[in-house]
C-alpha cells in the first residue's frame, strides 16, 4: 500500500530535507516517527522537492510504501506523536502505486519572505530574509520578467547541483509588498539546487539599485554562476508545495504565509 503525506516544518534546526549521516534532517525525523508509529524497523520516504538547510516547508508531499494498515487520520495523529514540535504531518491519504510524489508533480511553488528594515529581525529570526536598504518594486518586477519562461538557469545553479539538465521552465514570479515585508512567489516545473536563493540575490541587487533590471538577462545568458550575485540567505524561503493533476485527488489548496507580522 502506498500512502501520501502532506508535511509542514520549520527548517531552522535541520540540515535540510534529505537524510544525512548526522540524522539531523526532516526526512530522518519523519522516517523515524513513521517507523515508531507503525512498529516496523524502517520506513523509506520519497519527497516532492528537497529543501536546503534552514529552508521551511508549508506543504511538502512525500510518499511511502507499507504493509501496515491504518486509517488515514491515524497516520496523521500517530506519526505526529513521535515528531518534534517543528515538524507536523498535515494530512495522509492512500494513493495508487503509480503515484510518485516527485515524478507526478507538474509544478512546484515557493515563496521568499523578506524584511526591509534598518534593524535586523528578532522575533522573525530564521523565518524571514533581511535587507536594510530600500528596494525598488518596479525594478525588481522588470528584472524578474527576464526569467519567466524556459531558460538555461546555469547561472543560478549551485556547483553541487545534481540535476541532469539546467533547463527549467519558470511559470511566474510575483512580487508584492505588505508593510515592511516583501513576498516573492515562484512557480515552475522544477528548480535547481540554490536556484531561488541565487535569483533572490540578483533581485535584491537590482532592487537596491546596484544593477539595472536588464542585468538579469545578461546573468541568465552568461550561463555561469560567476555572473550572478551571491547566494541569498535560506531564512525566508518556504516550499509551498507541489502541484498535481486533479485525478490523484490530493489536497490542491495553496498554503499561505499570512501569519507573518505586518499590516
Amino acid at each position: 500500500m502506498r500512502i501520501a503525506l502532506g508535511i509542514s516544518y520549520l527548517g531552522t534546526a535541520y540540515q535540510g530535507w534529505q537524510s544525512q549521516p548526522s540524522g539531523l534532517t526532516v526526512q530522518d525525523r519523519l522516517e523515524a516517527a513513521l517507523a515508531q508509529f507503525a512498529h516496523v524497523p524502517a520506513i523509506a520516504t520519497v519527497c516532492a522537492g528537497r529543501t536546503d538547510a534552514g529552508v521551511h516547508g508549508l506543504m511538502q508531499v512525500a510518499h511511502f510504501d507499507t504493509e501496515v494498515l491504518r486509517p488515514a487520520n491515524a497516520w496523521v495523529r500517530g506519526t505526529n506523536r513521535y515528531l518534534p514540535t517543528d515538524i507536523a504531518v498535515q494530512w495522509a491519504q492512500p494513493v495508487p502505486d503509480a503515484f510518485h510524489s516527485r515524478a507526478a508533480a507538474v509544478a512546484r511553488r515557493y515563496s521568499y519572505v523578506l524584511l526591509e528594515s534598518p534593524v535586523r529581525p528578532s522575533l522573525e529570526t530564521g523565518r524571514v530574509g533581511w535587507v536594510f536598504r530600500p528596494l525598488d518594486h518596479a525594478a525588481m518586477e522588470a528584472a524578474a520578467q527576464h526569467l519567466v519562461g524556459e531558460h538555461d538557469f546555469t547561472s543560478f545553479r549551485a556547483a553541487q547541483c545534481q540535476a541532469l539538465s539546467p533547463v527549467k521552465r519558470l511559470h511566474r514570479v510575483q512580487i508584492e509588498r505588505r508593510g515592511a515585508y516583501w513576498r516573492f512567489g515562484f512557480e515552475g516545473n522544477a528548480f535547481l539546487h540554490h536556484m531561488i536563493r541565487n535569483i533572490m540575490g540578483c533581485l535584491v541587487a537590482v532592487g537596491q539599485g546596484l544593477r539595472p533590471p536588464d542585468w538579469m538577462a545578461q546573468v541568465r545568458d552568461a550561463r555561469s554562476r560567476d555572473a550572478a550575485a551571491p547566494t541569498f540567505a535560506p531564512d525566508g524561503l518556504y516550499f509551498l508545495g507541489p502541484v498535481y493533476a486533479p485525478h490523484w485527488g490530493l489536497p490542491s489548496h495553496a498554503p499561505n504565509i499570512d501569519w507573518l507580522p505586518g499590516p
